[in-house]
């Protein structure tokens, strides 16, 4: 078993796997060890929807068409898509880590083709043969189902590098709620919190190499008293 410092310091977003199924069993096994995570109350307001082979591919299909027809609406999840403002430090650590990785998979800054295939990539859940969809009850306060949806998904990512798989928390596969509700049929009382590509890491996909900057804790803490 490895080490929990090491799983968290080994953990990274992966965004291409390898065309191998994950055994049910081992994504049972994650979710039963993620469950522990703490909530708030212990209201445990969360529910998995894990998809995989023919409803995933019909779901990746399904999302893409959406997302490129000239007639589609705007998905009800792009509220909750992070946009940092413009000048901020949370903005150039957003275009820092896009930066890099278009220039790992070759993207020009225009090169609209290739740009428009990265997205889409979200969108079918970075190709990954697994996806877990996490939602709440929508009886529950919003603060605290994404609060406690946080702790399980840190959990979730955890245990998969310990079963040597990768994953990818996303918001592109939540984005048509009307799309993946209909195919995983998954009811309105439902709020859709966040989608987890999972799945075996391709160590030869360019973008799986960039490992995402942390600032120092120097400049992240205050100390107060100690």
């Amino acid at each position: 078993m490895m080490e929990l410092q090491a799983a968290i310091k080994e953990r990274k977003s992966i965004r291409g796997f390898l065309d191998k199924p994950v055994p049910k069993e081992v994504l049972n096994e994650i979710l039963e060890i993620s469950v522990r995570a703490p909530s708030t109350k212990n209201a445990q307001p969360w529910h998995f929807y894990v998809v995989a082979d023919e409803p995933l591919e019909q779901l990746k299909k399904a999302n893409v068409n959406r997302l490129i027809s000239p007639e589609a609406p705007p998905g009800e999840m792009a509220h909750i898509l992070i946009e940092p403002e413009k000048g901020t430090v949370y903005r150039d650590r957003q275009v820092d880590i896009g930066i890099r990785l278009f220039k790992l998979m070759e993207i020009g800054r225009e090169d609209k083709d290739k740009r428009l295939e990265w997205v889409k990539r979200g969108f079918r859940y970075f190709d990954a043969p697994a996806a877990i969809i996490l939602v709440g009850d929508k009886s529950l306060p919003v603060e605290g189902a994404y609060l406690d949806a946080g702790l399980v998904i840190q959990n979730i990512c955890l245990a998969a590098v310990d079963f040597g798989l990768g994953t990818c928390i996303e918001n592109q596969g939540i984005t048509y709620s009307d799309v993946l509700r209909d195919i995983v049929q998954i009811p309105d009382d439902k709020r859709l919190l966040a989608a987890i590509a999972i799945g075996y890491p391709d160590d030869d996909f360019p973008a799986n190499k960039v490992i995402s900057h942390r600032e120092k804790v120097e400049d992240v803490v205050t100390w107060c008293g100690i």
